[in-house]
């Protein structure tokens, strides 16, 4: 598939190189930050399907996408998935640079292997907990054995495991510590994310909305971290852990934005491209996809992504009972 040579820049001179592309709204937890425990997941025939997820792909490479997140929901629940991920993997070394997953772990065992083999290197993990109790709680499933089990398998296959933290004030707050010495213990890296006021939950966000400043306060009391220049190609600042010997990333969209040296887009698994995660500015790829000229309207779009990318989102948690940011949850945008 052809759709334009030209790299992706946007109107604040951005090259954009990282896509973060969901293949399924669909999810086996309810994490109560993340989504509401009814949740109406979308009509399948609305989700792109292999085919088109695989010309997606090969269209943004030739526009200069090096990087490629699978995302969902929970990517590894979807009945296709690892024949889309043995499809790219063709291309890591061709013009793509990296394949890369994020999944919440409960199937991770029976795929890691496969993943491996596919050309994945490492996986993100989000878990929030090492307490079966409080993980169940917030997750709404009594899971984490299979989780742990998920992590333990990847590493055996020789995937490089990053943890995905959510800090959430009153909840995992205290865990923090605990969680940073179980992954370097483990040899994983671990990132705390801030939560993220997108889709309505049951509950209010201000309520679990602890910000990474005030984290950060009480790592410096407990361990040493000195400024990393790791990096993955996503937003999070790393900090090396003297007493460790491990890494711990800070994701901080609230307190401290990012923007200015976003990389990013993101597809929903519907084929909606958003150029902020933030923002409501949106091209639909799959009606250009599903078009009598797909090549053409594919770079169109493109170039309407780069042209209505904002410089920045305007996140904000500081009022009870306010509206989300988006109406969107996150598992539909894409983790």
């Amino acid at each position: 598939m052809s759709c334009g040579t030209g790299p992706l820049v946007d109107a604040f001179n951005r090259r954009i190189s990282y896509l973060r592309l969901s293949v399924t709204d669909r999810c086996d937890l309810r994490c109560t930050y993340c989504m509401p425990e009814k949740m109406q997941f979308l009509p399948r025939k609305d989700v792109l399907s292999l085919e088109e997820l695989h010309k997606l792909s090969l269209g943004m490479m030739q526009r200069g996408i090096t990087k490629i997140r699978l995302t969902g929901g929970e990517p590894l629940v979807r009945r296709d998935m690892m024949d889309l991920v043995r499809a790219l993997g063709r291309h890591v070394g061709q013009g793509l640079e990296e394949l890369t997953l994020t999944t919440n772990g409960t199937r991770l065992a029976e795929f890691a292997d496969d993943l491996a083999r596919a050309g994945v290197k490492r996986v993100n993990v989000s878990l929030d907990t090492l307490d079966a109790e409080v993980f169940a709680e917030l997750s709404r499933r009594d899971r984490l054995e299979a989780v742990l089990e998920g992590i333990a398998a990847a590493r055996t296959a020789g995937l490089k495991v990053k943890i995905n933290t959510v800090a959430l004030k009153g909840v995992n707050e205290a865990m923090i510590p605990q969680m940073i010495g179980w992954a370097h213990g483990e040899g994983h890296d671990l990132t705390l994310i801030e939560v993220m006021p997108l889709g309505d939950v049951d509950g209010d966000r201000v309520d679990h909305y602890l910000p990474l400043t005030a984290v950060r306060d009480v790592l410096d009391q407990r361990f040493t971290l000195t400024p990393s220049s790791a990096t993955t190609g996503g937003p999070a600042r790393y900090f090396d852990v003297e007493e460790t010997g491990g890494r711990v990333g800070l994701i901080s969209p609230l307190t401290n934005n990012f923007c200015a040296g976003c990389n990013r887009i993101r597809v929903t698994a519907t084929g909606q491209l958003y150029a902020c995660l933030g923002g409501a500015e949106r091209v639909d790829l799959r009606a250009a996809l599903r078009s009598d000229d797909p090549d053409r309207q594919l770079e169109a779009a493109l170039n309407e992504a780069m042209r209505i990318k904002p410089e920045k989102h305007h996140f904000r948690i500081d009022e009870r009972g306010a509206m989300p940011a988006q109406p969107r949850h996150m598992s539909m945008t894409g983790g």
